[in-house]
């Protein structure tokens, strides 16, 4: 008699076999991939700023209306918005690739009432019945066993990818307050140039009433006062120019906050806060950890590198068991007796021995994507680079033209003080001193148009470096993060995260 072979056995054979199968085309686990860990902004001669921006940056200019329109922009911008359902829905994959992991169990119960066909393989006039019921009452579970990783490494691409979605809403957020910050400044730019439009106009009618007045009296040539009108009209229409952009402006507020014109709070004119300039002395290492866009895509390539263990762990058997208990009767009436009772422990092992070259593509699309993560977070910090290095070079030239356009200022401020010192000793007649004056007009409104270039440069800079925003790098994140908060998810600001 053939001698018996113990059930262990036959599984630890079996599993051995399944194993030799499997690794005759399992590929080799990929490394993690290198990427840049430092922004090339080495010599880059600008001046040193005194730290990184804060994460309310925006309370440096002490403007309380600003305050409060980001305040209202956190709270009702439908681009946040989205970015927070993002997050959202990054946190249900959590949820829903850890339930499809362990053990999973279910119950189910049904009746069936079911005629026998008088000619079918058994014919009811042997049974003695045409009609029966069959009733069923039990409990099934089933429990993979996850020894490949493939269900672990799917939860954590799910996590990876929730702290991407952070990150973008960290980077929404700080899209949303910095629009917000240069078009406000923008509009009080405007409210001070629309004062020293209004200067001009009637500086140039003053000179247009004295042209007037002399072609009367045929001192001058008519000519003189076409040329008055042209420079009045001229003034005017840069008025009109300057009036519109404040309303297109207000305009624009209003919809970053999400309400109409109407609603936006009561804004008035104040003086341009002062601009800052420079970099912080360690900008070309932290700038990866303090940019948000840079630590969504690593945390893209820290999902992607997972993605490719669970492709890889596609190419291994899978073995899982499964139990059922119940109750099943043909009379109902005997359903709940003990002799209705059913049992069932079912092991079973999946082997993918021929899938027609399905695996191999799977993984090779995933290597793939992981390439193309890489790919866009080296653009990434690249682009950082390539933006701060933009904002800070620009910040120093409009600091260097400022400086410049002060001089010539005081340059047409002293011409000015001549005129009219002329005018007092009756030298000279009022045409000198509104022509200095008009001229000094003009200057001025450079000067605060180069104001708000360098506020609007400053803002940029702000959000070249982070806006405040601090990443946790992904190597410090525990795998086993609850899936319901995969981390401190950013509020209606970008904040510190350590």
């Amino acid at each position: 008699m053939t001698p018996r072979v113990p059930i262990r056995r036959h599984a630890a054979l079996a599993c051995a076999i399944a194993l030799a199968l499997a690794g005759c085309s399992i590929p080799a686990k990929l490394d993690r991939p290198a990427i840049r860990d430092d922004v090339s902004l080495a010599g880059l001669d600008v001046a040193a700023r005194a730290g990184w921006p804060d994460a309310q940056w925006w309370r440096q200019y002490g403007d309380p209306q600003l305050d409060q329109l980001i305040a209202l922009a956190m709270k009702g911008s439908p681009d946040l918005a989205e970015a927070r359902s993002r997050v959202a829905s990054a946190e249900q994959s959590i949820r829903a690739a850890t339930a499809q992991a362990g053990l999973s169990v279910s119950g189910s119960a049904q009746v069936e009432r079911q005629r026998l066909s008088d000619t079918g393989l058994i014919p009811p006039k042997f049974l003695g019945f045409t009609w029966y019921n069959q009733g069923d009452l039990g409990v099934q579970a089933q429990y993979d066993f996850d020894w490949w990783g493939k269900k672990r490494n799917t939860i954590e691409a799910a996590i990876d990818q929730a702290h991407a979605a952070e990150a973008q809403h960290s980077a929404a957020a700080l899209a949303i307050q910095t629009t917000v910050a240069d078009t406000y400044l923008g509009w009080l730019a405007d409210q001070t140039r629309i004062g020293i439009a209004r200067q001009a106009v009637e500086t140039q009618k003053q000179l247009l009433a004295i042209a007037e007045l002399r072609v009367r009296q045929g001192v001058d040539r008519p000519d003189t006062v076409q040329s008055a009108r042209a420079q009045l009209a001229a003034a005017r229409q840069t008025q009109v120019t300057i009036e519109s952009s404040a309303r297109i402006r207000l305009a624009a507020l209003a919809s970053l906050v999400g309400v109409s014109p109407a609603e936006l709070p009561p804004l008035r004119p104040r003086p341009l806060p002062a601009a800052a300039a420079g970099l912080p002395d360690n900008v070309g290492v932290d700038l990866i950890a303090r940019r948000p866009d840079i630590a969504a895509s690593r945390w893209q390539v820290e999902s992607a590198l997972r993605q490719t263990d669970v492709a890889r762990a596609q190419f291994y058997p899978d073995v899982s068991i499964s139990a059922m208990a119940g109750l099943s009767s043909i009379d109902l009436d005997q359903m709940f007796h003990s002799g209705s009772r059913v049992f069932g422990l079912t092991p079973a092992l999946h082997l993918p021995i021929f899938t027609g070259g399905l695996l191999e593509a799977n993984y090779g699309v995933s290597k793939a994507q992981l390439e193309a993560a890489v790919a866009q977070y080296n653009g990434t910090v690249l682009g950082a680079a390539r933006d701060v290095a933009t904002q800070s070079l620009t910040a120093q030239q409009l600091a260097g033209r400022r400086k410049e356009q002060a001089r010539e200022i005081a340059a047409n401020q002293q011409l000015l003080a001549s005129a009219q010192s002329r005018v007092q000793r009756g030298v000279s007649d009022r045409r000198e001193t509104l022509g200095a004056q008009a001229q000094l007009l003009l200057q001025q409104d450079d000067e605060v148009s180069l104001h708000a270039q360098a506020l609007s440069t400053d803002i940029a800079l702000i959000k070249a470096l982070g806006g405040g925003y601090r990443a946790t790098a992904p190597d410090q994140v525990s795998s086993d993060t609850s899936p319901s908060s995969p981390t401190n998810l950013p509020g209606d600001a970008p904040h510190e995260r350590h």
